[in-house]
C-alpha cells in the first residue's frame, strides 16, 4: 500500500533504536524525508548512511539530550521544517510506590510528558495549515493502571489526556494529533520493566523471561509492528483520525491485565 508519504519530513525522537528506529525504517522505506533525534548519535548515523543510499531520503542526525526545554527549542529551530512530529523519546522508571524516587519520577516526565507537551507546542504553530501530524508514542499503562509500574501510569494518562484534548480541535488548524498506546514491546527498555516486574511478581528479577506466558501470543509485540501503525496514522490514509489513541497490546488492556 502506497501511504502517500512521499516527500513528508518527519522528526522522530528516541529515534537510536526500538521503536523509533523501526519507524525511521518504516517511514524511509515510503519516501519520507527523516530528523532523527536522541542521545545516542552513533546508530543514528549509521541508519542515515543506510537509509539514504537505499532509499534516497534526506536524514537529518540530531545528538542531542531532549530532557529540557532549552534542547527542545534548539531541535524545533533545527528541525522546523518537518510536518510530522513523532514524540517517542522517553524513559519512566518502573517500580512501586516504595522503591521509585520523586527525583527519578521528576526526571523521567521532565523527558516524556513535558517534552512530548514542550515539542507540540513548539511545532504546532509550524504545521498549521500545512497538514501536520503529530503522533504521541504513550504507552499502554496510561489505560491499563499498574501499581508496579505507577509512574508510567500517571505520565501515560496525561500524556492520553493531553493528545485527546489537543487533537480534538486540531483539525480546525489542518492538524491531526494521535496517540499511540502500546503494549509490551521487544525493546531494551521493555527488558528493564520486565526485569523490575519480575522482581515484584516473582521474587527474582532473572526470571523475565517466564512473563512471557502470560502475554497474548506468547510474546512482546515488535518494534515494527508498532512502527507501521505509527507510519499509517502519520499517512493520509489516516487522514480523518485525530484526538483518538489507538492500542497495538494484543488485548491486554482491554481484558484488564497488567501483563
Amino acid at each position: 500500500m502506497d501511504l502517500k508519504l512521499k516527500g513528508k519530513i518527519a522528526l522522530i525522537t528516541g529515534a537510536s533504536k526500538g521503536i523509533g528506529m523501526a519507524t525511521a525504517h518504516i517511514l524511509a522505506a515510503e519516501g519520507c524525508h527523516l530528523h532523527l533525534a536522541a542521545r545516542n548519535g552513533a546508530p543514528m548515523r549509521e541508519a542515515k548512511e543506510q537509509l539514504e543510499a537505499e532509499y534516497g531520503v534526506r536524514v537529518t542526525v540530531h545528538e542531542m539530550d531532549l530532557s529540557t526545554t532549552a534542547a527542545m527549542e534548539e531541535l524545533a529551530e533545527k528541525a522546523a521544517e518537518c510536518n510530522i512530529l513523532i514524540n517517542n523519546a522517553g524513559d519512566i522508571p518502573a517500580g512501586s510506590l516504595s522503591v521509585v524516587t520523586d527525583e527519578a519520577i521528576r526526571t523521567g516526565f521532565d523527558l516524556k510528558v513535558f517534552g512530548y507537551i514542550s515539542l507540540s507546542r513548539l511545532f504546532y504553530p509550524k504545521m498549521k495549515g500545512k497538514d501536520g501530524v503529530i503522533i504521541n508514542v504513550i504507552g499502554n499503562s496510561g489505560e491499563n493502571w499498574d501499581a508496579s509500574y505507577f509512574a508510567g501510569s500517571t505520565g501515560n494518562a496525561a500524556l492520553m489526556s493531553f493528545t485527546k484534548a489537543i487533537g480534538g480541535a486540531s483539525l480546525n488548524d489542518g492538524i491531526r494529533v494521535v496517540g499511540v498506546n502500546p503494549g509490551p514491546v521487544a525493546t531494551d527498555r521493555m527488558l528493564k520493566i520486565m526485569r523490575r516486574k519480575a522482581i515484584d511478581m516473582l521474587g527474582d528479577e532473572s526470571r523475565w523471561e517466564e512473563l512471557f506466558d502470560l502475554y497474548p501470543g506468547k510474546r512482546p509485540a515488535t518494534s515494527e509492528e508498532v512502527g507501521d501503525l505509527v507510519a499509517f496514522l502519520a499517512s493520509p490514509k489516516s487522514g480523518y483520525t485525530t484526538g483518538t489513541i489507538v492500542t497495538i497490546d494484543g488485548g491486554i488492556a482491554a481484558r484488564g491485565s497488567v501483563i
